[in-house]
């Protein structure tokens, strides 16, 4: 009698865990799909971006100042970038050169030169070729600090 209720435990607690592997494998694969759902399918180029965003919080004084914005083609023809501007020159923009495919992911760099101290918002404007947005406004944002409080 032992050996069949400890089979029926062992039985219970092996389901039990195989559903929990289920679960969690299940959870991931909606959480992926949710994601790629949160930008809606543009007829012509599109552009989305993970964050329009980047607060650098508080930098140190000439520390590198190199971010990435990274943003997603959601149409169904490729995206070309054609320009990227910083608001001055201590913004730096870099973006891809060649087109970027539907579905796929590209990254517009932008470099801030941390030789200024105090706080600085910036912004780099994109010019592409997606539909309904031919220009799109991304931010940097922080404060670099000076050389006595960046070394304590």
């Amino acid at each position: 009698m032992k050996k069949i209720v400890t089979l029926a435990l062992l039985l219970v607690l092996g389901v039990t865990a195989s559903n929990a592997q289920e679960t969690s494998k299940v959870t991931k694969k909606i959480k992926a799909s949710t994601a790629k759902i949160s930008a809606p399918k543009v007829d012509g180029a599109g552009i989305v971006f993970v964050n329009e965003t980047i607060d650098y919080g508080n930098i140190a004084h000439n520390a590198d100042g190199k971010r990435e914005f990274v943003f997603t083609n959601n149409g169904n023809k490729p995206l070309i970038i054609t320009n990227t501007q910083g608001s001055c020159g201590c913004t730096v923009p870099s973006a891809p050169k060649e087109p970027i495919a539907p579905g796929a992911k590209g990254v517009i760099g932008v470099k801030y030169a941390t030789d200024r101290v105090g706080p600085f918002t910036k912004t780099v404007t994109v010019t592409s070729n997606a539909a309904g947005q031919a220009t799109k406004t991304l931010t940097i944002k922080g404060t670099v600090l000076a050389e006595s409080t960046s070394k304590s």
